[in-house]
């Protein structure tokens, strides 16, 4: 086994994780701020969202345009079910967790509402996605599909706005520490710094900060997308450095375990400091509007893009197979999670010790795949007879 070949890539992981973590929280002070007017729940299904999803939709325009074939296409894939599986299993059990550790004599509610709108969303764009991959060659259709659907939950959210207008504003907003830029904020990546220092934050400012909090997670995820695309190669070569060998395993599986834990993390990082505030309604929706963006905006945006330019995708009946394994084991867990969410008055540690439960299980289950297990093959096989 060649251990360089494998450290490398992993070190390059690690690296992205602490750009995108940092790019993370510019993004959390500017969208925070620009969406301050916001209701709570809304705030989170979209400014919250979008913020924290743009990982993913970075990581797909990377894997279309740079890589360019089907292999880059299923690395999007992977790196979105991924971050939608973390996202709609750890982020609220990590929610519950951080929330009641912070607010030990609370007990956390959420509307059931606001559970049941982006559930249902969810489960309408999943459903868009897996009739989308049993077509095969992917075209412009169905990008722009996609993208309708999102557009569609926009308008209801937008609707949902409009009727409940005069109710209570999501108030609690970030408190940004003020203190005078450093030489070495720029080093530490501590954009916040850079770009407001000791000065009070405003609404272009905001857009200022979040504009640079893109730019700097663009190289994180550009750097996470490499990475992912050497370990899954056979062999691949670094200018100057030499040839390694890879993993020799297809790029859909790095994606689905590593590349999507590093692209969840602004998603997590945001929902955890919702709920220390108490914004339980921001947190949970958060998580998953950041599923409904991503699967229909950060996949559909970049397939249509790509499709007018380069032709369809023809996808091979082996990443089809695996995909959409994949994705009817997510519209599975979409629909136990939000029962979870809406059986019970409250938010539990059971529920999260539950959940985490499930996304152990779903690792394993992938892993399985990847080792050839019989048993992890037949229980996808046996979700995708009830889908």
């Amino acid at each position: 086994m060649d251990f360089a070949g494998i450290l490398i890539p992993l070190i390059m992981i690690s690296i992205s994780c602490f750009i995108i973590w940092k790019a993370a929280n510019g993004f959390e002070i500017a969208s925070d701020y620009l969406g301050r007017n916001l209701h709570e729940g809304i705030k989170g299904a979209t400014i919250n969202a979008v913020a924290s999803s743009m990982p993913e939709f970075l990581a797909t325009i990377f894997f279309l345009f740079y890589i360019r074939d089907v292999n880059g296409f299923s690395g999007g894939i992977g790196v979105t079910a991924g971050s939608a599986i973390y996202n709609l299993l750890i982020i609220p059990a990590c929610v519950i967790i951080f929330g009641l550790i912070k607010n030990q004599n609370t007990k956390i509610t959420i509307r059931k509402s606001i559970s049941l709108r982006d559930g249902i969303f969810l489960i309408i764009t999943t459903l868009v996605l897996i009739i989308t991959l049993k077509y095969g060659s992917l075209n412009w259709f169905f990008g722009a599909l996609m993208f309708f659907v999102y557009l569609l939950y926009l308008a209801y959210l937008y609707y949902t706005f409009k009727k409940t207008r005069n109710t209570t504003k999501s108030t609690n907003t970030i408190k940004y520490i003020k203190r005078k830029a450093k030489t070495n904020d720029l080093l530490k990546l501590n954009i916040q710094n850079i770009i407001l220092g000791n000065k009070d934050i405003n609404k272009s400012k905001a857009w200022y900060l979040l504009v640079a909090s893109t730019f700097v997670m663009l190289i994180g995820t550009w750097i996470l997308v490499q990475a992912t695309e050497w370990l899954g190669a056979d062999i691949y070569k670094i200018p100057y450095a030499g040839q390694f060998n890879g993993l020799d395993i297809p790029i859909l599986f790095v994606a689905l375990i590593l590349a999507a834990a590093a692209s969840s993390l602004p998603d997590t990082i945001i929902s955890i400091k919702d709920a220390k505030k108490g914004n339980y309604d921001d947190a949970f929706s958060n998580a998953i509007g950041s599923n409904i963006f991503d699967i229909s905006f950060a996949l559909g945006v970049p397939l249509l893009i790509y499709t007018l330019i380069f032709g369809t995708i023809e996808m091979s009946p082996e990443i089809i197979q695996f995909s959409l394994g994949i994705w009817e084991v997510l519209l599975f867990l979409t629909v136990i999670t939000v029962l979870i969410f809406i059986v019970g008055k409250h938010m539990t540690k059971t529920k999260a010790f539950i959940m985490m439960l499930l996304y152990l299980f779903f690792i394993i289950m992938i892993f399985g795949l990847i080792m050839g297990s019989s048993f992890a093959t037949d229980f996808f096989n046996f979700i995708s007879s009830i889908i």
